[in-house]
């Protein structure tokens, strides 16, 4: 019997540490991740994944994460998607809300970011 495909993460992330460590515990979750070091290096990829999440660090060189979900979402790119920052201020949450957007904040200690992929992924399929 053929095992249904694994949902693909796709991770914006500019920090190595962080994508190295990121990457280890979602691939140990059963998901596969392909890492990009910036937003326009995603943007150049394709195709993308129908199904999926998109995790994506705010602070990245260029073009911040929520300006990166824009041009996704401009060019009908629907996958869930999940901002991951340290001290989120009440001007980016307000961003991030009206984008439909959950903020997990850095660092990243507890299965926080896990379990909202897989909301994320659940509430897709239902």
């Amino acid at each position: 019997m053929e095992q249904p495909p694994r949902p693909t993460i796709l991770l914006v992330e500019d920090d190595p540490a962080v994508v190295g460590a990121l990457k280890f515990s979602l691939e140990l979750e059963g998901f596969d991740v392909s890492a990009y070091a910036d937003a326009e290096t995603l943007l150049a990829a394709r195709p993308l994944p129908e199904t999926g999440c998109l995790v994506l660090d705010y602070n990245l060189p260029g073009m911040d994460g929520l300006n990166l979900l824009e041009h996704l979402r401009a060019a009908d790119v629907t996958l869930p998607a999940i901002l991951i920052t340290t001290n989120p201020r009440n001007a980016l949450r307000a961003r991030a809300a009206l984008a439909g957007v959950q903020i997990i904040e850095k660092p990243l200690l507890t299965d926080a970011l896990r379990d909202t992929v897989r909301g994320a992924l659940a509430a897709r399929e239902s």
